[in-house]
């Protein structure tokens, strides 16, 4: 099959090097969302300095319709179309660059061209029908038939309900179809718009599952097949006979699984001995899975017919940008028109709209605006046995041109979290400015981690200064031992629970670690009981007893501000002044331990900043000290 692509004209230019300035102000457009008739799209956009917006332009000649500016450190999280021409977004409120965004539990409806914006649902809207409280609003989705209307989930404060409401985006009004006296339940509904199945967890972690009649009513809860097996549904079929899911075996990966409607007679369509299905990629029309997506190193799609119309056009599009992963963001109700995200370990993406019917993809955005794709480094994945016989993943960053690293002085950059988050192949800003500084960055996927199951996330728990901190290093000396990495040139960076990670690196391993940069950390984990938003809910707290556990010795212990005194390496901090995540008390706490121990570190304090900085200049200003530090005591590794 032959695909063409339409590519705007670019000017042949000399390479320079890589400026910081590229790396800031890649990544700046996400989720986008093609109308039903394909004649729309609306993504949303970092205008930096915590600014976001959405914006909606027309797919045939990428005119701007419509720009939609929210508050300050607000963005849209949530964005569905209910019509050709009219559309909702969820809020959500961020303060740092490196957090994920919290809802706010708004929901606001505008026309294509901005026009007719309406505040539909809030904690300061009710919906125009009795009974129907201010509350906290989530897109649950909208009728497979564009109608105008969309399903909302409704949560309160002080309640214990979860409730779905049928809503007009038009005149803000709604009706109850589903209430189930469990908060935080996610329900997913058939092809009619009847909720059959609600999911979720309770304040422990622990999985929750209910089914209903055929009616929506009469909720019950589901009652595992058998001890160890958890099942979640994911969506029905267009004809609403089949349901397809995810299902784990033992906190083992899960498997895409398709089930009768009642959740029985499950059968496997996708599955990884040490993955999870980490994506699904739907057909068209009608809309169900084709293919699983499994990030064995490199993502791929495992498809459920190889020789279905569906794989068949996929693995041609796949052939048509080489190194790249194709996804599909989205697609027209007619079938015709698709949206694909193209994106690679050296590009941070771009979306094109293809149409079938000519067999033509055409680029409509990109988020990697100035900066030169063909000047980033390899991310190879490798993996290794830990000391207890455990396998683990991790990626090498390399710099740009080397294909056989031999000697490379390394950056250690453990990932934040901890916990069901990951490294993956896709473009990381952080490790991608290193490497084009010629570092080698070592990322290890340690345990607790994401993308292998539940059973593998709980095998962090309390073991942040322990375990988890022996799998990185145990990642690094099999670098070492490979003649991958300078085991003479090492340093440890990291962000969130990444810099705690490079602290505890250094205190564990002195005469490894040069040098250890935190940017965002957590360095007294008893503090987290105290400050931070982490605490502020019951789920939260239940978290850190979970994770880090109350017994106060062994906090100490696992604690970087506890073991100044063994960190022999200069260390760089760097924190937000207002991080809610990460309060900048621990950072002071750090710094204050490292003075009474002879040893103080470098500084770097931004007002105004949270979680990860937003604005241009600290954000350049931050990498300019991070590129000088490294230098200065692991290299300078380039002319």
């Amino acid at each position: 099959m032959g695909i063409l692509l339409a590519l705007p004209a670019v000017a042949a230019t000399a390479q320079a090097p890589v400026p910081i300035e590229a790396f800031v102000a890649a990544n700046r457009l996400h989720s986008p969302r093609l109308s039903p008739d394909g004649a729309h799209v609306a993504i949303t956009a970092d205008l930096g300095e915590g600014h976001h917006a959405l914006v909606i332009h027309r797919t045939g000649d990428m005119h701007r319709t419509a720009l939609l500016r929210l508050p300050r450190f607000e963005l849209p999280t949530q964005v569905a179309w209910v019509g050709n021409t009219r559309l909702v977004l969820a809020k959500g409120r961020k303060l740092g660059s490196r957090e994920a965004p919290i809802p706010t539990g708004d929901i606001i409806a505008t026309d294509a061209d901005g026009k007719n914006q309406k505040y539909l649902f809030g904690y300061q809207q009710t919906l125009r029908t009795a009974g129907v409280e201010a509350g906290f609003g989530y897109i649950e989705g909208v009728p497979a038939t564009p109608n105008g209307r969309f399903y909302m989930r409704r949560l309160s404060r002080g309640t214990q309900r979860s409730q779905l409401y049928d809503v007009d985006a038009g005149n803000a009004t709604g009706r109850l179809v589903a209430d189930i006296d469990v908060k935080d339940l996610q329900f997913t509904l058939d092809p009619r718009g009847v909720p059959r199945f609600a999911s979720g967890t309770d304040d422990n972690d622990r999985p929750l599952l209910f089914i209903a009649d055929e009616q929506g009513r009469n909720w019950m809860p589901v009652v595992p097949d058998a001890p160890g097996m958890a099942w979640t549904p994911y969506a029905f079929s267009a004809d609403g006979t089949r349901v397809f899911g995810l299902q784990a075996i033992n906190g083992g990966p899960s498997s895409l699984v398709v089930s009768s409607p009642d959740g029985r007679e499950r059968r496997v369509l996708a599955h990884h001995a040490l993955r999870s299905v980490s994506d699904i990629e739907w057909a068209a029309a009608p809309a169900e899975p084709f293919a699983a997506v499994i990030d064995d190193g490199r993502p791929r799609a495992t498809y459920i017919d190889a020789q279905s119309a569906d794989a068949v056009l996929h693995q041609a599009l796949s052939n048509t940008f080489p190194d790249h992963y194709v996804a599909y963001a989205d697609h027209s109700r007619d079938g015709n028109r698709s949206l694909l995200y193209v994106s690679s370990d050296r590009d941070p993406g771009s979306w094109y709209l293809f149409d079938r019917a000519q067999s033509k993809a055409s680029l409509l955005l990109s988020s990697r605006e100035g900066l030169d794709t063909a000047r980033m480094g390899e991310r190879r994945a490798f993996r290794f046995r830990a000391s207890d016989g455990m396998e683990l993943e991790g990626f090498m960053t390399l710099p740009a041109g080397v294909t056989t690293p031999a000697g490379l002085p390394t950056v250690v950059m453990p990932h934040g979290g901890p916990h069901a988050i990951r490294d993956d192949w896709a473009f990381d800003q952080d490790a991608q400015f290193l490497a084009s500084r010629g570092y080698l960055v070592l990322q290890v996927n340690y345990r607790g981690s994401g993308g292998r199951g539940r059973a593998f996330v709980e095998a962090g728990y309390l073991k942040w200064g322990t375990r988890v901190q022996d799998d990185i290093l145990e990642g690094l000396r099999w670098t070492i031992a490979q003649g991958y990495a300078d085991g003479n040139r090492v340093c440890a960076y990291g962000a969130s629970f990444g810099a705690y990670s490079a602290l505890m690196l250094a205190a564990r391993a002195p005469d490894q670690i040069k040098c250890t940069a935190g940017f965002a950390g957590i360095y007294d984990l008893k503090m987290m009981y105290a400050k931070g938003d982490i605490r502020s809910t019951q789920y939260g707290n239940n978290y850190l007893v979970r994770a880090i556990g109350r017994d106060e010795a062994a906090l100490a212990a696992a604690s970087p501000t506890t073991l100044a005194a063994r960190i022999t390496a200069p260390v760089l901090l760097v924190h937000g002044e207002i991080d809610e995540r990460a309060p900048i008390a621990q950072a002071r706490a750090m710094r204050a331990a490292l003075e009474r121990a002879g040893r103080a570190p470098e500084w770097m304090a931004v007002a105004g900043e949270g979680h990860g900085f937003y604005a241009d200049a600290n954000n350049i200003a931050f990498y300019r000290t991070l590129e000088t530090f490294l230098a200065r005591h692991i290299g300078p590794p380039t002319p």
